[in-house]
């Protein structure tokens, strides 16, 4: 399929028809690791390669299999971000995309936005990631539920953003994570921020591994509700809780 945006919609244009390469339909899968053209800092170190996981995250090093999320910061060290770190099952519904992009139609709309955020950092994108979670199941669904959300990495080779849209928010739980099968509702709910891997470096999105999560489409740090944004070249504190939740 291919998505083509609306004025209303936060998403950056994703599927086939814009270049993506797709995951295969798998339960816990990954990407292979994809190399990428231009490093992406991430908390003083410079990554080359990064892996796209079925399960709500975009890891740097080694992929990610685990279904049921930890909150950050994570014992283990591996730095990786999250637009929605739960039990996905693209077996039963949905597909996830990605692409790395130069095109500058893309960057142009990268640039505006960090300009618009970051209003103190004149920022020009050289590069962006994209990937995308297309109305996806979870593990052992017994109902038509499924989310959409994506996460973009975006850098102009030095400094580094990501961004974490959220389009479509319908379940929070896979059945292994305590979830009923009906609702995917309940157990522990998904997990959504980042994590550097040094223990100092990590944000948990408000709502996180909570029944809240599931409203996390109206929630924002920069004042558009399903956005959150984050400058991640060194740590900058997100904008004040004023502006974290819309619905409030």
């Amino acid at each position: 399929m291919t998505f083509s945006p609306t004025a209303e919609s936060l998403l950056y244009p994703y599927g086939i028809d814009q270049g993506d390469t797709k995951n295969p339909k798998s339960d816990d899968g990954t990407s292979p690791e994809i190399s990428i053209s231009v490093p992406f800092t991430f908390y003083g170190k410079g990554y080359r390669s990064l892996y796209v996981n079925n399960n709500g995250v975009v890891s740097f090093g080694v992929n990610v299999s685990q279904y049921t999320p930890d909150p950050f910061p994570l014992d283990g060290g591996c730095p990786f971000v999250a637009p929605y770190w739960g039990d996905v099952d693209n077996r039963w519904g949905g597909d996830i995309f990605w692409r790395q992009t130069q095109d500058p139609a893309v960057l142009s709309r990268c640039s505006a936005d960090i300009n618009e955020y970051f209003p103190g950092i004149p920022f020009t994108a050289i590069w962006a990631f994209i990937a995308t979670w297309d109305r996806v199941a979870y593990f052992g669904t017994a109902s038509k539920k499924v989310n959409t959300f994506q996460a973009v990495l975006i850098t102009n080779g030095d400094i580094a953003f990501i961004e974490l849209n959220y389009a479509d928010i319908q379940w929070t739980t896979g059945r292994a994570s305590g979830g009923d099968a009906k609702t995917g509702l309940g157990g522990t709910p998904a997990q959504a921020g980042f994590d550097s891997g040094d223990k100092i470096n990590y944000y948990n999105i408000p709502s996180s591994r909570t029944p809240d999560v599931l409203n996390i489409g109206g929630t924002t740090n920069v004042g558009k509700p399903g956005r959150w944004v984050f400058q991640v070249d060194e740590f900058v504190a997100p904008v004040t809780t004023e502006s974290i939740d819309c619905l409030l």
